[in-house]
């Protein structure tokens, strides 16, 4: 396949070779086995879609069929993003993704920053993934009755998926899959197969809000905005992907494109098939899509159950994520040493850490008796996993900038300077979306980072000096 971009030279020599000892000691591990292109996408496609998808219609209804335009316009946004992540890890195949580029292109503090903020979205977002899991399995086995058994639920769930990590990238792998396409059957069900039960008469106004049309694009483009957060699975994970200049840029786009036309077409189902009054005020739209289908009232539990299916797979995917940005940071000093050993393929403290942290905010979420605190936790990574986007998408355009003459094609500088702009102005959009709460304890959350990377900064410089 022809080189499709600006010319750069590659890793330096000393970390390609650990890369390659990393990778001799894992081939003698039958539990660990590095992911071929059809994991990677389906990594990236599991972690974009968790099991926000089955509220999303209802969500963005009360705008209008309009936010379909705002969902076209998102897509693009994604999909430059997922084109630099493509390129910068073309450039530089190591795990860590975003933390990689940050600190390659402006030193250690940016690169922690990328790492800390990474880590942090993860292991939140487990648990915000569990305790949203126990609400559709309750429709399967009731849990919710008492708190206690929502809480062992939530748990449980997210045990399992840290038990397939804890048992190598070979069985991450495997569940990845299995996960993948056991949640896309009803998805994919709704969203062609709903297209042949399509009523115009169902969709409702085109504009149904009182916003002016660029209102209403932005209004509805918040809800959606964070359907996309998981592009960059494929690059975090570099480092356990084969062939990674070849088949992460490829897992990302076509991971990216078809979590991209599930959403279109899902949303574009659901929208012809339930009658818009209906659909505002549903908390099921697919259940009622499948009901208005084939009748019965047997889709919820379907629903429900393909729900379940998709978090544990986006669990399984995050969970892996979480350990791998600590690991790349603990080999360059800035987290602690012991996040960066492995086992069967997998920082396994990461993922121990990961697991105890996330279950302790679950079980706060279920004693604190409000969801308050919780709430605004998750609103928080929603700033914070847009830090290392704005640093990787910076540090593209570095790249191309710096980058010396004889080494760039001018054509292919200005095609993925426009990506990088285009990721860029998506970064932003995902700031400006996340609300100017988020954005105000985000910082305040980046600022308590910044006394670990003092910490950790002076023990590094110690440890050289001695």
């Amino acid at each position: 396949m022809h080189d499709t971009g600006t010319v750069i030279q590659p890793a330096p020599a000393p970390e390609q070779e650990e890369q390659r000892t990393e990778r001799h000691e894992e081939q003698n591990s039958k539990h660990a086995r590095r992911f071929g292109l059809p994991i990677a996408t389906c990594l990236v496609m599991g972690n974009i879609i968790g099991g926000g998808i089955f509220l999303l219609p209802a969500s963005v209804a009360p705008f209008g069929t309009i936010s379909l335009v705002a969902f076209g316009v998102l897509t693009l946004g994604a999909i430059a993003l997922a084109l630099v992540f493509g390129r910068l890890a073309q450039r530089d195949p190591r795990t860590g993704g975003p933390y990689v580029y940050a600190r390659e292109a402006f030193g250690d503090f940016a690169g922690f920053l990328a790492a800390w903020s990474y880590w942090a979205t993860a292991w939140v977002s487990n648990a915000a993934l569990a305790v949203a899991a126990v609400g559709y399995l309750d429709v399967l086995i009731p849990v919710n009755d008492h708190k206690w058994t929502a809480c062992l639920a939530a748990l449980a769930l997210q045990l399992l998926p840290a038990l397939a990590n804890f048992a190598g990238t070979r069985y991450v792998g495997a569940v990845q899959v299995v996960a993948t396409v056991l949640k896309f059957v009803p998805l994919i069900l709704v969203a062609v197969g709903g297209l042949f039960f399509f009523d115009s008469a169902n969709l409702g106004p085109f504009q149904a809000s009182d916003d002016s049309p660029v209102g209403a694009i932005s209004a509805s483009a918040a809800i959606l905005l964070f359907s996309y957060l998981g592009v960059e699975s494929a690059a975090v994970s570099a480092g356990e992907v084969r062939d990674p200049r070849r088949n992460v840029g490829r897992a990302t786009i076509l991971g990216t494109l078809g979590a991209a036309l599930v959403y279109l077409l899902g949303t574009l189902a659901v929208f012809g098939t339930v009658a818009h009054d209906k659909l505002v005020g549903s908390t099921a739209p697919f259940s009622d899509a499948v009901n208005v289908m084939f009748g019965g009232s047997w889709g919820g539990t379907a629903v429900a159950l393909a729900a379940v299916v998709s978090i544990l797979g986006a669990l399984n995917g995050w969970t892996l994520l979480s350990a791998q940005t600590p690991y790349a940071a603990a080999k360059d000093g800035l987290f602690p040493s012991v996040f960066g050993k492995k086992k069967r393929g997998v920082p396994t403290v990461g993922v121990l850490v990961t697991v105890v942290l996330a279950s302790l905010l679950t079980v706060y979420n279920y004693t604190a008796g409000s969801s308050g605190v919780f709430e605004s936790l998750v609103l928080i990574t929603t700033f914070t996993a847009t830090v290392p986007y704005l640093l990787a998408t910076a540090a593209q355009i570095y790249f191309l900038v710096s980058g010396q003459g004889e080494r760039v094609n001018r054509a292919r500088l200005v095609r993925d300077g426009v990506l990088a702009g285009i990721a860029c102005g998506f970064s932003m959009w995902l700031v400006a979306g996340s609300g100017y709460a988020a954005v105000y304890q985000g910082v305040l959350f980046l600022f308590a980072g910044v006394l670990v990377y003092a910490w950790m900064a002076a023990r590094k410089e110690r440890t050289a000096t001695h």
